[in-house]
């Protein structure tokens, strides 16, 4: 298993390091430049800027000039406000992070339920309903959910107020967030279990006389959730790092919202720190849902 470890966390650190290769290069390919504005700078100034962060020298020198003071915790700041990239991200990522940990725990817990409900009374009444829902939020996009349910609670009925950092409640972004994945995990639990409950284990339980519910948690709702973990992963990491679209709505300042301001800002400093932070996220939480594969199956082989 350690070796099995130790190799997952290479090819990691190589994936990392390709994404920020294709960020960085890409970005720069993009006509226009972050001291481009609508009153232009003197040719004097803009060559001053660009010394100072050193864009008057060749690509591959800035980003391995980059990547070195990466390696040393040195993101550089902002190139448009001038604040340290770090203490952005330190501000902005704890508001994303409560958020995006509140959405998932509540899709990945309501989803497997919804699921494993659907399952267990397929093509009853119970199970068209659950498949409804979960069919109309898949299909709704979070950006309209999110400006719907802020006109109709926040608007018009009052009844939840605006979110803000010091007043306001996390309701309704979370329940934005979590409307899509928790969707997503139903349908994925729903087939799980219904493929779970045709094992030949599962029917040589219920021919013992083991107990319904013994049946349905240890045997077959612990199988089926290895591809609700395996989805898990990567979708962890990304709402973490917050709905660009959500928070933009709710005008919440988390990440999400910051690496929306740095594109459109063509703030390069910004774009890549916060890449390269959710490429982090990504890989790390796709490395740990692998090794909880061994605690829900112990049939699982490290190699």
């Amino acid at each position: 298993m350690v070796r099995y470890v130790i190799k997952r966390v290479l090819l990691a650190i190589l994936s990392v390091f390709i994404i920020c290769a294709i960020t960085f290069f890409t970005m720069h390919a993009i006509p226009g430049g972050p001291f481009n504005k609508e009153k232009a700078l003197s040719d004097a100034t803009v060559q001053a800027l660009n010394e100072r962060y050193n864009l008057d020298k060749p690509l591959v020198t800035q980003f391995f000039l980059y990547m070195k003071n990466m390696l040393k915790g040195d993101f550089g700041v902002s190139l448009k406000n001038g604040r340290d990239i770090a203490t952005i991200i330190g501000d902005s990522f704890p508001v994303s992070c409560k958020i995006g940990l509140m959405a998932i725990a509540l899709a990945l817990v309501l989803g497997t339920v919804f699921g494993s409900i659907a399952a267990l009374t397929r093509n009853k009444l119970p199970d068209r309903i659950i498949i409804f829902f979960s069919t109309l939020f898949t299909a709704v996009p979070a950006f309209v959910l999110a400006t719907l349910l802020l006109l109709v609670f926040c608007i018009k009925l009052n009844l939840v107020p605006v979110w803000s950092v010091d007043s306001g409640s996390y309701l309704l972004p979370v329940i934005s967030l979590a409307a899509y994945p928790m969707a997503y995990t139903t349908r994925l639990s729903k087939s799980s279990m219904l493929d779970a409950l045709s094992q030949d284990y599962v029917r040589t339980a219920k021919a013992k006389g083991v107990r319904p519910g013994k049946v349905i948690f240890k045997h077959a709702l612990r199988n089926s959730l290895i591809p609700v973990i395996t989805y898990a992963g990567p979708q962890i990491a990304y709402i973490i790092t917050g709905s660009m679209v959500v928070e933009t709505v709710f005008t919440i300042g988390g990440l999400g919202s910051k690496f929306v301001d740095g594109i459109t800002n063509r703030d390069y400093t910004m774009i890549m720190a916060t890449t390269i932070f959710l490429a982090t996220l990504m890989v790390v939480a796709n490395l740990l849902c692998d090794l909880i594969y061994k605690l829900v199956d112990p049939r699982i082989k490290f190699d």
